[in-house]
């Protein structure tokens, strides 16, 4: 006869295949059923498998045979290795989790599915299996624990998925431990528990999951924020059991995230997906606690991806959709978290955040005995640091804040930012250019460096909109006095793309790259950026002949670039003051018109006989609104206009990875001759473009850049991108529509042909 345990391991092998079950499904339900009490697991306690069989014969008359042939109480003790009431239990959990996985799977037949269903329903039904299960919740053995609430997840997830009521017993002890969480000694189960289910639920491909998720949360929405508060109140340095409160912030923290991410991703509108935005300081308080360096840094990486909107991005296939129905909460509860963070620097956040600590390795940060120890500061740490700081200010600044309101706090919390990083930026910053900090810091982590760039750039045209309105009687002397803001302040949008640019080396496959990549923000950025760049070629270019002298000086100060540049330009002996009331006079058109730019309406569309030069600059959005990227000259172009604008959210990440497969070789050959770069060639500017161009034009007469030149290497490498581009397309290989992309750089290209030859 066989033993109770090698039924059961037949039965193992068989649902790990996907076999089907002939037998009754009660039969199996009778191996699958734990019997166990808190002594089964004990050191003291017995082999013996506790002898269930009588009851359920009286219940069940049909499981007479089978307590005939399975004398599952005495073959326990001939089968040691195998045979103790903890194997048992291990290797049912472990049939129910397969058996689970196996009916949610699209490839289990159809017949195969259904007994295994019937199975785990007759189970539910009669053998009150959830409430054995979290008995073990706070098990000594902790591999007995983990397998406990993983079947247990799985199993509250089948019921949601076929609608069976949950049980009452688990719902009252999850309310119980979460409302109750000073005197719980089961929160970190339940927490894991809960999270379990939502992940599960996130991972299914049917249709009904944000039903399911809404069952779900419906009896946990009001005592989830009655949770959050007891947890988030404690004074950490007056707890003795710091364990337990770390254990619950860790686990608390991955639920709040699920529970963010549902909101995004599935449409859903409970209060609990908004109680970090209710008391955002609570969860930045936990960064200024003694904890250890990972507690902190899980915490600043949380808030920088509910400030990015990329909380859950892992647990869905592709990005957010594009187009998704208003949150007419979300936009204020961003603000409210932006301004938490604001709030907090202010109150000196940076000056008592440390960096330093291990490093972390695969291994562990333990030094093993006979090794050095590396010291260094945390880069995780200061790059979430510095992107939750400039994308807070973003937020801020789209919310409608007063133009003198804006420059004062830019001012004094990038002043904080540039204090704080100074000391862990080796070599230090220069002087003479703050703005290089974002390429220094983010070197590593392309995707937060495009964030940031793109947060930077979202600031500078913000409040060049604003102030430009607030100050058009002098419009000279803001400008000079703009200029030197931007640069003290590290966010000139020219000298952070020139950073960028110099740390690939110009090379156009790099961005290339990145325009095919799914994985960055770098097309909205790179388009925004051109729209600006058109507009502002003047400050570009005087920013790029200075970025050349910095090759061979070191004290060059980029800050006072302009007014050096008056002087420098001019060959009479006149006042520097008159020089710039002068050059004020000359350049007064040219911004005025710019700053007007940005007062007309972000969507107006252009008409083909108005010139290209004149798109209009993207006003900021917040992360719900869609929005254009790219104005065009004809309405033939608008089905482009969808194309980028999805491209610039989600990209189909399918059409990126067949492009790859042959992005290589097709990219770097052949130059096409349409393309290429003429620095002697006298093309003109487009008709009606000279107020915009005036700019360049006095900054600096007579000079033509030289092919070494930054600017000479920014628009050729913008050329060679232009032309693998075209390559690609014509092959059908480029994963969106280029067209409006290839018309922002040939603007370029032609704008620098046109000063060039002048």
């Amino acid at each position: 006869m066989k033993a109770f345990s090698e039924v059961l391991e037949q039965l193992y092998k068989k649902v790990l295949i996907g076999a089907s079950l002939e037998k009754h499904s009660q039969e199996y339900v009778f191996y699958l059923n734990p019997a166990f009490s808190d002594q089964d697991f004990s050191p003291s306690a017995s082999l013996e498998w506790p002898d269930t069989r009588g009851s359920q014969e009286k219940n069940q008359p049909h499981f007479a045979h089978l307590a005939a042939s399975c004398v599952a109480p005495k073959c326990l003790k001939r089968q040691p290795q195998m045979g103790s009431a903890r194997e048992i239990t291990l290797l049912q959990l472990t049939v129910i989790k397969v058996m689970i996985t196996r009916i949610v799977s699209s490839k289990t037949e159809f017949h195969t599915k259904e007994k295994y269903s019937d199975i785990v329903k007759i189970l539910l039904k009669s053998s009150e299996v959830d409430s054995k299960l979290i008995s073990l919740f706070q098990n000594s053995d902790k591999l007995l624990s983990h397998m406990t609430a993983k079947c247990l997840a799985l199993l509250l997830y089948f019921q949601l998925r076929e609608e069976i009521t949950l049980s009452n017993s688990w719902i009252a002890f999850c309310q119980k431990n979460l409302s109750e969480y000073t005197e719980s000694d089961k929160i970190a189960s339940c927490l894991w528990t809960l999270t379990m289910v939502i992940k599960e639920i996130f991972k299914d491909t049917c249709s009904q999951k944000t039903e399911i998720l809404k069952q779900f949360l419906a009896p946990f929405d009001s005592v989830f924020e009655v949770f959050y508060n007891s947890l988030f109140s404690q004074h950490f340095e007056n707890c003795q059991d710091t364990s337990k409160i770390i254990n619950s912030l860790m686990s608390f923290l991955e639920l709040l995230e699920l529970l963010i991410a549902s909101r995004i991703y599935l449409k859903l509108h409970f209060a609990c997906q908004r109680i970090l935005f209710f008391r955002p300081s609570c969860v930045l308080d936990i960064i200024t606690w003694p904890v250890q360096a990972f507690v902190k840094r899980k915490f600043i990486l949380f808030v920088k991806k509910c400030l990015l909107c990329k909380v859950g991005e892992d647990l869905f296939p592709g990005s957010a959709p594009a187009v998704m129905p208003p949150d007419l909460h979300l936009d204020v509860d961003m603000l409210a978290l932006a301004n938490a963070v604001l709030e907090a620097v202010n109150l000196g956040l940076l000056r008592t955040l440390s960096v330093h600590g291990k490093p972390s390795f695969f291994g562990g940060d333990e030094v093993q005995p006979g090794c050095k120890s590396i010291s260094g500061q945390d880069q995780a740490i200061l790059r979430a640091v510095s992107l939750v700081l400039i994308k807070s200010l973003e937020i801020k600044f789209q919310n409608c804040t007063p133009a003198n309101e804006m420059e004062v706090d830019l001012q004094r919390l990038m002043s904080e930012l540039l204090t704080f990083l100074k000391p862990h930026l080796q070599p230090s910053l220069q002087l003479h250019n703050p703005c290089e900090w974002l390429s220094r810091v983010f070197i590593e982590q392309d995707d937060d460096m495009l964030e940031a760039a793109k947060a930077s750039l979202g600031i500078y045209l913000k409040l060049t909109k604003d102030c430009c309105k607030a100050t058009e009687r002098s419009l000279t002397q803001e400008k000079v006095r703009w200029n030197h803001h931007t640069h003290e302040n590290g966010y000139n949008p020219h000298c952070i793309f020139l950073f960028f640019l110099k740390n690939i080396g110009f090379d156009s496959t790099v961005l290339l790259d990145f325009l095919i990549s799914s994985e960055t923000c770098f097309l909205e950025y790179f388009v925004r950026y051109l729209k600006l760049l058109q507009k502002d070629w003047g400050n570009f270019f005087t920013i790029s002949k200075y970025f050349d002298a910095t090759e061979s000086e070191d004290d060059f100060d980029v800050c006072g670039c302009l007014p050096s540049l008056i002087q420098e330009r001019n060959t009479n002996q006149m006042e520097p003051l008159y020089l710039t009331a002068l050059d004020g006079h000359i350049h007064a058109n040219a911004w005025s018109s710019w700053a007007s730019d940005f007062s007309e309406p972000p969507n107006q569309v252009v008409t083909s006989q108005e010139t290209p030069t004149l798109l209009q600059a993207d006003s900021l959005t917040s992360p719900q609104t869609s929005q254009s990227l790219v104005d065009y000259d004809s309405s033939d172009d608008s089905e482009v206009e969808s194309t980028d604008q999805h491209l610039a959210n989600s990209k189909q990440t399918s059409l990126h990875q067949e492009t790859i497969k042959k992005i290589q070789h097709t990219a770097g050959s052949g130059t096409d001759k349409e393309f290429v770069l003429e620095p002697e060639s006298r093309l003109l500017v487009p008709k009606g473009s000279e107020t915009c161009f005036s700019i360049d034009h006095e900054v600096a007469p007579n000079n033509i850049a030289s092919e070494m030149g930054i600017s000479y290497r920014t628009v050729k490498c913008f050329e060679e991108l232009q032309a693998a581009v075209n390559r690609l397309q014509k092959k059908n290989l480029f994963p969106y529509n280029p067209k409006a992309l290839l018309k922002l750089l040939k603007l370029i290209e032609t704008i620098y042909k046109s000063k060039n030859a002048l």
